[in-house]
């Protein structure tokens, strides 16, 4: 798939913002400690997707009401659904100047009934970019951190209505921005997540 980038500046995608807020103290801390003792740029991604893939657990996973869409406060609380842990990898990436992206897939929904979006990363590296999926691994999801080939959570099926969306943001996209911040918990927002961007 050809990913497209939403602005050709770069540097929109190492921007700090309400979302990725890689500003705050606790996004640089956790920074710094992931970043001690690693050889490179790529060595420091692939330790911060490891970090938010397994010590952040998803919230629906774990069953955790709370929502949260700030980098910051995912690190803080350390849950978060899809969306909110693209956020903290975003973040976490940015803050060591690696150019990252927000994108995202329409999927079938886990009830089985309609679709549902997903949220992901992408880095780019060696000119290009390559998508990443945060999201945390369980039975039957497997995502990993790889420039040579993707291995997401999730595997896009046309013939189901499933969708990769190519475009990468540089900020989290609206409608997914609207219904993090609607929710008073996960229960709502599983409810109302977008079905498509």
């Amino acid at each position: 798939m050809q990913l497209i980038q939403e602005t050709p500046d770069l540097s929109a995608y190492l921007a700090a913002d309400e979302v990725i807020d890689h500003d705050h103290p606790l996004v640089r801390e956790t920074a710094a400690r992931l970043a001690r003792g690693v050889e490179d740029s790529y060595a420091y991604a692939r330790a911060a997707f490891e970090f938010v893939r397994d010590t952040i657990p998803h919230s629906q996973d774990s069953g955790d009401p709370r929502v949260t869409w700030r980098a910051s406060d995912v690190l803080e609380q350390g849950t978060g659904i899809c969306y909110a842990k693209a956020h903290a990898l975003a973040a976490l990436l940015r803050v060591e100047d690696i150019p990252t992206a927000l994108c995202y897939q329409r999927l079938t929904h886990d009830d089985g009934t309609g679709h549902v979006v997903h949220g992901l990363v992408a880095v780019r590296f060696n000119g290009a970019w390559h998508r990443q999926d945060p999201r945390g691994n369980k039975p039957g999801v497997d995502a990993r951190f790889s420039l040579k080939g993707e291995r997401p959570a999730f595997v896009a099926d046309p013939k189901a209505g499933e969708v990769d969306y190519p475009v990468l943001y540089a900020r989290s996209h609206p409608v997914v921005l609207s219904a993090l911040r609607a929710a008073p918990d996960r229960p709502y927002l599983w409810r109302t997540l977008p079905t498509a961007l």
